[in-house]
This record gives structure tokens, C-alpha cells and sequence, in this order.
């Protein structure tokens, strides 16, 4: 007898995709919640790269509520991210041959643990340099906006995060065989040129020291994707 879960009919998928997205969209309720008790705290560590929240201005009535709302849908999301990447897995694992189920769930404290290092990295080595070029450009007073500076900050961790995804996303193409470690060496150079493409995008300054800063990470984790697709294909 097959696996019952693979002779799902469409509506069956459907329904089965509504609950798991169900359940994730719980899973983030619950983190954001949760995230209401700290968020205050959150807003004053992401604040010292600028010299303290003192440093900061509200303008907007609304800006200060606006602010605590959105860093503690960011922490929810962080702590939610391992039960929406569960889910996620749960709705796809039928799909996959017995060889695959076995490596698919390492990857949630993987994911988990990349997107944390990105967040720090972002943290702790860009914004140290990237804020007084900022704040400093053409020798103009600034007094940042509360929302502006956490939206800036929030944004770059996320998004840096994210980007450290890649040898993640590598390894399971390379399961899939629709990526193979031989391929992407060879490509190197077109990957070195999209590593600069996406360091201009996202770094938050123009200068070559803050690109640079992104761009040796992101080709460092180039290399460790062809690495890990290798030991995808041989793994099997």
C-alpha cells in the first residue's frame, strides 16, 4: 500500500496547506506575544550603535507604538521560525523519497542558527561602521527618527539573515540534483559578480569598506554551498 499522504487530492493538499500555514501563523501569534515582554529591552540594545535610544526622536504620535509593534513581530518571527519551518517541512516531507526525509529536518536548527549568525554578523561588524558614515556624512547634524533607525536596523538584520541562507538552499538543490558542486566552481565568477549585485542592494552605505565588509561572507559562504554540495551528491 502507498503512503496515504502522497494519494492526496488537490483539495486535500489545499486543506493540508491551510492547516499547516494555520498552524505557523499560531506559532508567530504566540512568539509575538511572547515578544511584548522584552520588546523594550530589544529597542534599547538594537539602539547602542547609535549611542542609546536618548540618541533618537519621535516625530508621529503613533511612532513610538508603531516601533515596539514591529521589533516584536521580528522577535516573534525568530522565535516562531522553528515551528514555521516545521510546518513548512511537514506539508513537503510526503513528497520526498526515504533518503531525502532523513536529512530534511536537520535543517530547521540549521536555518535557524544561519539566520541568528546573519542578524549578529549584521549587528556587530556592519553597523559599527556603516552608522557613523552615516550619521557623519557631509557634517550635517542628524538626529535620527525612532522609526527610521529601527526600520534601517531591523531591515539590514533581516535581510542579511536571510542572505546567509544560501549554503543551506545549495545543499537541498544539490538533493534534489537540480544544482551540482562541479557546476557552481565553475561559475565562480558570475557569482562573485552577483555577491557585489546583492552587497550594493542591501549594504546601507555607498563606501567600498562596508561593501567589502558583506561581500567577503557572502563569497566565503559561496564556497562552503559548493562544499556542501558535494556532500550532498555524495551523500545521496
Amino acid at each position: 500500500m502507498g503512503d496515504p499522504e502522497r494519494n492526496l487530492t488537490l483539495g486535500g493538499h489545499i486543506e493540508e496547506l491551510r492547516k499547516r500555514l494555520l498552524y505557523a501563523l499560531i506559532a508567530l501569534g504566540v512568539g509575538t506575544l511572547i515578544s511584548f515582554t522584552f520588546a523594550e529591552n530589544i529597542i534599547a540594545f538594537i539602539s547602542i550603535p547609535i549611542g542609546g535610544i536618548e540618541n533618537l526622536q519621535s516625530i508621529e504620535i503613533t511612532e513610538n507604538l508603531g516601533v515596539f509593534m514591529r521589533v516584536s513581530l521580528l522577535c516573534g518571527f525568530v522565535i516562531a521560525l522553528p515551528v514555521i519551518l516545521y510546518e513548512l517541512l511537514a506539508f513537503i516531507l510526503p513528497g520526498l523519497q526515504p533518503n531525502e526525509r532523513r536529512w530534511a529536518f536537520w535543517t530547521i536548527p540549521a536555518i535557524t542558527l544561519m539566520f541568528l549568525l546573519g542578524a549578529a554578523f549584521a549587528y556587530f561588524v556592519m553597523l559599527p561602521t556603516a552608522i557613523p558614515f552615516l550619521i557623519g556624512f557631509l557634517g550635517v547634524p542628524t538626529v535620527p527618527r525612532l522609526s527610521n533607525y529601527i526600520s534601517f536596523v531591523t531591515s539590514l538584520m533581516f535581510w542579511i539573515g536571510i542572505s546567509f541562507q544560501a549554503p543551506l538552499v545549495v545543499f537541498f538543490l544539490a538533493k534534489l540534483k537540480l544544482v551540482d558542486a562541479k557546476g557552481l566552481a565553475k561559475q565562480w565568477r558570475l557569482a562573485f559578480i552577483m555577491i557585489a549585485i546583492i552587497a550594493a542592494m542591501v549594504t546601507p552605505t555607498v563606501d567600498p569598506v562596508n561593501m567589502a565588509l558583506l561581500m567577503l561572507p557572502l563569497i566565503l559562504l559561496y564556497w562552503i554551498s559548493v562544499l556542501l554540495a558535494l556532500i550532498a551528491r555524495r551523500g545521496g
